[in-house]
């Protein structure tokens, strides 16, 4: 490690992942991903994993470089409709999967990073998501119960940082990366630009420093389009 917190290579970074960890990605979609650590993670091989992001990559690309190499036990996940290799792996008995209504997810990860075990919401109440949680009436109205999650690690990418880890994210790609940064028991934060103490802004620092564990430069992001969508000539 170099100037505190910022590390000089992805394999440093998440070298101390360990089979069977609990891991909080950033991401929807392919936007915001933190797609070096997530290549740095497959290279090292690290098994079983549990995984909570709202969605799993696609097949080529994202989380789904970990569920092609057979590296994720369970995926705690809203929406998993674009890998096919997510789909087979389920259907086989290979892959453990959560489904959690999207608000509910970022709820769960947001109360974790907080410090708040749990919460009642009337979201999934009277559907399959209910079943084995306890319910409890408010004002006549029936809610269940909600936990809180806490990774033993998050990986999120942002924009810009300065060397303590104070992150800005970039529009839409901010998504989920604040809500993980804040819940993982160690935070491993990638970033495109980081600038020198004092050069960010505070009023538009969206993850304070305290946030961050480990921060790393990344370069030549691709950026994929999940879906290409254009108008007719």
């Amino acid at each position: 490690m170099k100037n505190g917190k910022i590390v000089d290579s992805f394999s440093k970074a998440i070298h101390d992942i360990h089979d069977g960890a609990t891991i909080i990605v950033g991401g929807f979609g392919l936007c915001g991903i933190p797609e070096k650590a997530i290549i740095a993670l497959r290279d090292k091989g690290t098994k079983d994993l549990t995984i909570i992001s709202n969605n799993c990559g696609v097949d080529d690309w994202g989380l789904g470089l970990l569920l092609a190499n057979k590296q994720i036990k369970k995926m705690i996940s809203s929406y998993v409709g674009e890998n096919k290799i997510f789909e087979q792996q389920f259907l086989s008995g290979e892959l453990e999967v959560e489904l959690v209504p999207q608000g509910t997810l970022a709820e769960r990860i947001r109360a974790g990073g907080a410090g708040i075990p749990g919460f009642y919401t009337a979201t999934g109440v009277g559907t399959a998501i209910a079943e084995g949680k306890e319910h409890k009436v408010f004002n006549g109205r029936t809610y269940i119960l909600e936990e809180g999650i806490v990774g033993d690690f998050a990986l999120v990418k942002a924009w810009k940082a300065d060397p303590i880890g104070n992150l800005i994210y970039r529009k839409t790609s901010r998504n989920f990366n604040p809500l993980a940064a804040m819940a993982g028991k160690i935070t491993i934060a990638e970033v495109e630009e980081i600038k020198d103490l004092g050069e960010l802004n505070p009023d538009e620092v969206h993850t304070p420093g305290i946030y961050v564990q480990r921060l790393l430069l990344g370069e030549n992001y691709e950026k994929r389009i999940e879906k290409r969508t254009v108008l007719q000539a």
